[in-house]
């Protein structure tokens, strides 16, 4: 299912240094944000910062929404996550996309001009309608809470 999202370059003084998001691989499901910076960034361990990407996207239909996560690698080589862990872009915000970076680890680590920081995925929204009822109709699990079914 295709469908066409705007973007816009807004950070002029980087247009020539910037790259637009686009998948590493055919298999890829997130696009990578990269770091719009002007010079390297020192982020120290147990910090986090807002990084700008340069870009603003408008997705406009408000059954689609993108979802900003961070990247494998980072995470799990350099500890480096983001600091709100998931990012939601509604349909109708039309700014430039922030990434919180917070670095986990013990160690400094340094955020570079064009660096993949993060990635964007966008899925399908289900908008319910609500129907208030006095009970439910009983489950086998019914109202049975963490570990009910047991480990084995």
């Amino acid at each position: 299912m295709m469908n066409s999202i705007e973007i816009q370059i807004i950070d002029l003084t980087a247009q020539k240094n910037i790259s637009l998001p686009k998948y590493a691989t055919l298999g890829s499901s997130g696009l990578d944000l990269r770091a719009c910076l002007e010079k390297k960034i020192k982020l120290k361990p147990q910090k986090t910062i807002l990084i700008p990407t340069g870009i603003a996207i408008y997705i406009k239909n408000p059954n689609i929404t993108g979802i900003i996560l961070p990247r494998s690698g980072l995470g799990h080589k350099k500890g480096i996550v983001l600091g709100n862990l998931v990012g939601i872009i509604d349909s109708d915000y039309q700014g430039e996309l922030m990434i919180s970076i917070w670095n986990r680890s013990k160690k400094v680590f340094y955020i570079n001009p064009n660096d993949r920081v993060a990635q964007i995925i966008f899925i399908p929204i289900i908008k319910p309608i609500f129907s208030l009822v006095k009970s439910f109709d009983k489950t086998i699990r019914s109202d049975g809470g963490f570990g009910h079914s047991g480990i084995t």
